[in-house]
Parts: C-alpha cells; structure tokens; sequence
C-alpha cells in the first residue's frame, strides 16, 4: 500500500463525491426512478429482507470503526436492570406494592452502579481513555448510573442502544459520540464483549440474565478469554440462580461456578478488577 492509499487518496471517486453527482443530475422520469437509486443510498432497497447480511455487517462495522477511530482498546461491561430507580426516585416500572418496595430496596445498586463507573473512567484516564472505558446498554435504570458515574469524573462512556417496540431513548448521560442504536441483538452483544476486560452484572431482568449467561458461555467454552465476571448483590442472586444446584445436576462442570465473583459495594469490585490485571 502506497502512503497516499494509506492517508486515505483513491484514483476512483469517493461515494460521497458520486452521491453528490448523482443529485445533481437532471430530473427525469429515468433519474425520478427508484432502480436509479445509487444502491447503498436506497432506504427501501437496503431495508429488504434479502439485505440482513449487509446490515448485520454494517451494524458491526460502523461501531467498531468508530471505536477504533477513538482509540478505544478495552471497556468495563455494565449490565443491569432498566427498572432500577435512582435512591428517592419512583419506581415507575412496579405493578404490585410488593415489587415496588424490592425495586426501592435494590435502587441502591443505582448508587453502586455510579460509583463504580466513576472508579473505572477515574483509571481509564491515566491512558487517555483509551483502556478500561464504561460501556451499558444506553438506557435507564443501571445502565444510566453507569453512564452517569463516568460522566460525574468528565470521563467519556459508550451507550449500546437498541430498538425495541415500545420506546426507548439513551439516557442523557451517554457521550453522544459513543452513543449506538442497534436492530439486531447478536451485534450488539458481540460489541459488548469485544473490548470487555471486564464484567459488571447488577440486579435486572431476562435482558440482564441473557446477556450475562451469553458472556458466562463464551467463557465457559474458551471463547472468550476469563475476565472478571462480577455480580452485585449475592443476596440476590442467589436466589435469582442456583448454580451449586446446576453443578450437582451435572449441567454444568465443578469450577465453572468459580467464573463468577460477587461484590456489594463497587470498591470491592473494583479492588477484584485491580487484583486480577495486578494494577
């Protein structure tokens, strides 16, 4: 590759610089024509169920390119319930007075949640930002305490939204220029644990637990590499998951459960995080 290849120069023209031709070609019933549409610029071409594997590429490309651009190299996964309010807030999601008074029990997690993001962006500095960055799920509930801790440091932190059929919009906590909407969940996963050099799972629901056994497999079958993988809140879980039961079952090998550590304040995850990567 030549240095002006390498800087980016091309003998052939840009697709913006094609894209900018092509609307400035006359109006005609030929170039009024949905065929002569450039196809990459085609909302209605490249929403066709024949395209998934064009969109499944791109919603990979573009975040990782934009990470990479960032300099990014490894982030803190923080997983945890939407439905976790701030300590004092209302527990808007509750339906029965009994789900309502566990959801204000539990909003201390939000607490722990900020804190703990606030100590990893605190480390992430000392490398530009570049090691250690936050990462959540974009929204409310655990994912905004992370996104809030690193902003209460002036750290940046990464939002992976996704559409969903009731609305859901980032928090406003997220760095707006790390801030990804998604369709597809396989890709967002996988730009989960991509960078993770760790694992944070706080109180949450079916989102919560799908994606921390989605990381729990990859480790469990060698491929991901072991990293801190940290539940807050033993209590907790405890009874949301018998793994002990699982292991004398036989479904899953002795040690296995030894994959996971527990922690109820974010010092001592963080102190977890320190010791396992001797920093």
């Amino acid at each position: 590759m030549n240095p002006m290849e390498k800087a980016g120069w091309t003998p052939l023209p840009h697709s913006d610089e094609d894209l900018e031709r092509a609307r400035k070609t006359p109006s005609t019933p030929q170039t009024q024509s949905p065929t002569y549409r450039l196809a990459w610029n085609d909302e209605e071409f490249m929403t066709q169920r024949e395209l998934r594997a064009v969109r499944l590429q791109l919603e990979l490309l573009k975040p990782e390119m934009i990470l990479a651009e960032r300099g990014i190299r490894s982030t803190v996964v923080m997983f945890g319930g939407a439905r976790l309010p701030e300590p004092g807030g209302e527990a808007w999601a509750a339906k029965t007075e009994t789900q309502r008074r566990n959801l204000l029990v539990n909003s201390k997690y939000y607490d722990e949640a900020r804190q703990f993001a606030r100590l990893c962006s605190q480390h992430s500095a000392a490398s530009y930002y570049r090691e250690f960055v936050v990462v959540t799920g974009g929204g409310p509930g655990v994912m905004e305490a992370g996104n809030r801790g690193a902003a209460d440091v002036g750290a940046p932190s990464i939002g992976l939204n996704i559409v969903l059929p009731h609305e859901q919009a980032p928090n406003p906590y997220v760095t707006p220029e790390l801030c990804f909407n998604f369709h597809y969940f396989a890709i967002r996963k996988m730009h989960f644990v991509m960078r993770a050099k760790a694992v944070a799972v706080f109180p949450g629901g079916f989102g919560t637990l799908d994606e921390f056994f989605e990381t729990l497999t990859l480790i469990q079958t060698g491929r991901m590499e072991r990293v801190p993988v940290i539940l807050f809140g033993k209590a907790f879980w405890e009874r949301a998951l018998d793994l002990d039961f699982l292991m004398e079952q036989g479904t899953i090998s002795p040690g296995d459960q030894d994959i996971i550590d527990y922690a109820e304040t974010a010092d001592e995850a963080w102190d977890i995080i320190s010791r396992f990567y001797k920093l």
